[in-house]
């Protein structure tokens, strides 16, 4: 298969451009399981109509590594925007938080259950967070309400593409599950606090609140049960911070 041009990579990944497609490349330490879920994921939550790039195909390259084929969309990500513009942020965030709302607002049968998913993310930090922690960290998530609204799981300006043709696409589904919308707000204000944008975070959760008449109080009982969920990914450069956010609250 012909990859074309590098436009973007990450840990574990490279993002190429070839033509009216693009191809995500995954490491070849990346779990196939994985892979093929991100891909699986993104197919169901086509179904819902939400704006985002079509899968054309999953396959293997010669080299033995995966790649995800899908439409390339012509447009900037709202994060540059962001950066190019800041005299816009109100208006971008705006943005932001009616895309989210919008997503928040379908529903996707065959995704996981997000109280599964934290559940198994809680249960696999022992080496990080004790026992009795984990144990409160459980016993919140069991007291939260159980929904079944389309969730993100990473939904920030990075993950918007702003087209060239007037539409707002969404991208990157790996982590898209069925459940409470406001924990996804709460895991978008934990990404908005470690890039180290605290008035933005602010703001961020200030406008989500507000647009859809959700108490902020209750977001903020989300933010140990994201925190910790975040510190499962192994990130040594983010754990002393999300540890901090996982006792910032007193536990009910």
């Amino acid at each position: 298969m012909e990859l074309g041009t590098v436009i973007a990579t990450r840990p574990n990944k490279t993002i190429y451009r070839c033509g009216d497609a693009l191809i995500k490349v995954f490491g070849a330490d990346f779990s196939p399981a994985d892979i093929l879920n991100e891909a699986l994921n993104q197919a169901r939550v086509l179904e819902s109509g939400l704006p985002m790039p079509k899968i054309r195909q999953v396959t293997r390259l010669d080299d033995g590594r995966w790649a995800i084929v899908m439409d390339f969309i012509e447009g900037k990500t709202l994060d540059r925007l962001m950066r190019e513009n800041p005299d816009k942020h109100a208006e971008y965030l705006e943005k932001l938080v009616d895309l989210q709302m919008l997503i928040n607002s379908k529903t996707a049968s065959m995704l996981s259950a997000q109280k599964d998913k934290f559940n198994n993310k809680i249960s696999s930090t022992k080496e990080y967070i004790p026992a009795t922690v984990r144990y409160e960290l459980h016993m919140r998530l069991e007291g939260m309400h159980r929904h079944n609204k389309l969730c993100h799981g990473d939904f920030c300006p990075s993950n918007v593409i702003v087209g060239d043709d007037g539409t707002d696409y969404i991208i990157d589904w790996s982590h898209a599950t069925q459940g409470n919308a406001s924990a996804d707000v709460a895991r978008t204000y934990l990404t908005f606090k470690l890039d180290g944008e605290d008035t933005l975070a602010e703001k961020y959760i200030d406008l989500y609140c507000l647009k859809s008449d959700t108490a902020k109080q209750y977001v903020q009982k989300w933010l140990p049960i994201v925190a910790a969920s975040q510190v499962a990914k192994n990130k040594e450069e983010e754990r002393d911070f999300l540890l901090g956010w996982i006792n910032i609250f007193d536990f009910e």
